[in-house]
């Protein structure tokens, strides 16, 4: 695929999705997949990466949910927003560093900021919780959740570029 300029896109967009792209169905994917392989435009080490990193992704995620509602109980989400959080921290950390070194081989951006933290981050969970938070009349606790999230998950990514920044 190609950008308006002629460039390819993974050329220029490294380590994400490009902007203005059409989601891909269900339907369409092993053809796009195929075609792409089939192009050389994209080779099957970066699939690998991605579901490597998504598999690691989504068994983490699995493991600290469980641990942090099995302590801290399930009335308010603290295991989605610790998720949400160190994702945040994550993703801001790894953009930034491999984005400054371009030593590194780009297959890490493959691995973690789009397979790992891909199937990691919970943003669609944190969505659910805080409307079903609403819904149980706790409107204190939903809001409270929202925006710690969002203001926590600023911070969160901010020091993780910051971070990347120092080393």
């Amino acid at each position: 695929m190609m950008t308006p300029a002629g460039v390819p896109v993974a050329e220029s967009y490294p380590g994400t999705i490009p902007p203005n792209t059409e989601p891909c169905s269900a339907n369409t994917i092993p053809l796009a997949a195929w075609l792409a392989l089939a192009s050389g435009r994209m080779t099957l080490q970066k699939y690998l990466l991605i579901a490597a990193g998504g598999a690691l992704g989504s068994i983490l995620r699995y493991w600290v949910g469980s641990a942090i509602s099995g302590r801290a109980g399930t009335r308010f989400p603290f295991g989605t927003l610790v998720i949400n959080l160190t994702a945040c921290v994550i993703i801001g950390f790894t953009l930034t560093y491999f984005g400054k070194r371009a030593d590194l081989n780009p297959a890490w951006r493959f691995l973690v900021p789009i397979g790992f933290i891909g199937a990691y981050s919970t943003f669609s969970t944190y969505e659910w919780e805080t409307l079903s938070t609403l819904r149980s009349g706790a409107f204190f606790l939903a809001t409270l959740y929202a925006a710690g999230s969002l203001i926590l998950g600023l911070a969160a990514t901010w020091g993780g570029a910051a971070l990347a920044d120092i080393l």
